[in-house]
């Protein structure tokens, strides 16, 4: 895999943009004051014609139906993720919820749009997909099945993502990873208060 990607016009992204870049991350990743988040089989790649792809098998502590309810509450999408990001404009109709969100990354000066389609998976469970804004690919998928007597659950992960950014595939992989560590650790801590009694 070469060190840089390429550009749309065919060119590497100049050396002065990758080390800013790098250097904002470096920043970012000595900011957060919290511990290493448990991860659960997380892979975090770059594809080969472009996008980064995760996939993960988490497991939290509490029935399905609370890990549902967590993962659809769409106007607290925010709450989930340590990245600055808000809710701009949200729609329900006939089951799909059109989310409109306003994301802060470091890695992108500005505020980047992603506007998503979700629906809720017959046996548990939430796809979305992209419906517009700032990005060429995003695609989620989150698959629940009940484990041990159904006091657990075990979620099957994926997403694809491609940005609209001059940022290289491999230096999103590297942020990608630290946010999903981030963004398990929080839906695990939302879902344990969601369980008690």
């Amino acid at each position: 895999m070469p060190l840089l990607d390429k550009q749309k016009g065919g060119s590497p992204a100049p050396p002065w943009l990758v080390a800013f870049v790098v250097l904002l991350f470096v920043m970012r990743c000595g900011a957060g004051d919290s511990p290493a988040a448990e991860t659960d089989g997380l892979a975090v790649a770059a594809e080969s014609g472009g996008g980064v792809r995760a996939t993960a098998q988490v497991f939290f502590p509490a029935r399905p139906a609370i890990v549902q309810a967590l993962l659809t509450d769409y106007p607290h999408w925010p709450d989930l993720f340590e990245v600055r990001m808000r809710v701009a404009e949200l729609t329900i109709r006939e089951g799909v919820a059109t989310v409109d969100l306003r994301i802060e990354h470091p890695l992108m000066p500005g505020e980047r749009r992603l506007v998503t389609e979700s629906r809720i998976l017959p046996n548990g469970g939430l796809v979305t997909d992209l419906k517009g804004g700032d990005f060429k690919r995003y695609h989620r998928v989150w698959t629940l099945n009940s484990v041990e007597e159904g006091n657990r659950t075990r979620a099957d992960f994926e997403l694809i993502v491609e940005i609209e950014s001059m940022v290289p595939d491999w230096l999103v992989a590297i942020a990608m990873r630290q946010e999903l560590e981030a963004h398990f650790r929080l839906v695990k801590q939302k879902v344990l208060e969601r369980s008690k009694p």
